[in-house]
């Protein structure tokens, strides 16, 4: 079924060439169907392939889909034209008095500033506070995990020695929970990042469980109780090239990077990537969106 997005949007062009079913807002309107509300926070740099990555994912799914598109005021996007940003994101006061099936928070290349140094912080924290009531499910990617859990639990975020970077083997710790549903014993998520979370630290706060983990790259999934907040802390959302654009970027920067883990073949970063997570990333958002937004969420969003 349709992802509904602006029909300017240049993500569109992308997922239809990929026989990904678009839908324009003027067909939409025919339907006589509620879709579900999505709104996604992008707090990532290059805005326009998080754009297509998540609404990938998110098409993945027999739902009817409205999506839109938020940013913080509180900071500028450098990497993106200001056209973009005014023609298809809104700002926090366009929205605050709507309400939403499920929301994604991205990540943030953020993670070297304690959460209060960030520019933004207290806006995410209004958006972070406001999500509890005018949204029912929210999925926090990367940063925006580490953020969340600061924020709703106080869980600190850790420098780890060296990089988490790379593709890793990762197993479920609780595989009757709805959101692993259908996964591999063992599957595959990209991971790039400096700061890490502890399990010890989320085994003190009972509101939380820990559904999956990695022995190389840790915690992965999060899920408070109610399974109204997931923290995710790889990026399932990621092309096949991800990696390699920042780890090319960062080694012509002159950068100490390691190549990353389990992803050029052989390691010979002049061959082209094996993409190994695709279908675990489509089952978790797919998972996502039909036990935790579509069955969970009241018909009525004012009854949220």
């Amino acid at each position: 079924m349709p992802i509904r997005i602006d029909n300017e949007l240049p993500a569109k062009q992308s997922l239809e060439i990929e026989n990904i079913f678009v839908m324009s807002n003027m067909r939409a309107d025919t339907q006589d169907i509620r879709p579900l509300k999505i709104i996604i926070l992008n707090l990532m740099p290059t805005k326009l392939e998080t754009e297509t990555q998540l609404l990938r994912l998110l098409s993945n799914s027999p739902l009817q889909i409205d999506i839109e598109f938020l940013q913080v005021k509180s900071h500028v996007s450098k990497n993106v034209s200001r056209n973009h940003m005014e023609k298809f994101y809104k700002v926090f006061d366009n929205v605050k008095s709507n309400k939403y099936d499920g929301m994604i928070i991205t990540g943030a290349p953020v993670e070297h500033l304690a959460f209060e140094e960030v520019d933004y912080w207290q806006e995410l924290c209004t958006i972070m506070e406001w999500s509890k009531t005018n949204v029912y499910s929210t999925f926090h990617i990367c940063w925006g995990a580490q953020a969340g859990l600061y924020y709703h639990y106080g869980i600190k975020k850790y420098k780890m020695p060296k990089k988490i970077f790379g593709v890793f083997p990762h197993r479920c710790l609780d595989v009757t929970h709805p959101l692993m549903r259908g996964l591999d014993d063992e599957y595959f998520v990209p991971h790039s990042r400096n700061t890490d979370i502890s399990m010890n630290d989320i085994a003190q706060v009972k509101q939380l469980q820990v559904l999956s983990y990695s022995s190389m790259a840790g915690v992965h999934i999060v899920s408070d109780m109610d399974c109204r907040q997931f923290f995710i802390t790889g990026h399932s959302e990621y092309d096949r090239d991800t990696l390699a654009k920042e780890y090319f970027r960062d080694k012509a920067k002159g950068i100490d990077i390691d190549i990353p883990y389990n992803y050029f073949p052989n390691d010979d970063e002049r061959l082209v990537p094996i993409m190994n997570w695709k279908s675990s990333a489509s089952l978790i958002f797919s998972n996502w969106l039909n036990y935790f937004v579509y069955q969970k969420t009241p018909y009525d969003l004012n009854n949220l």
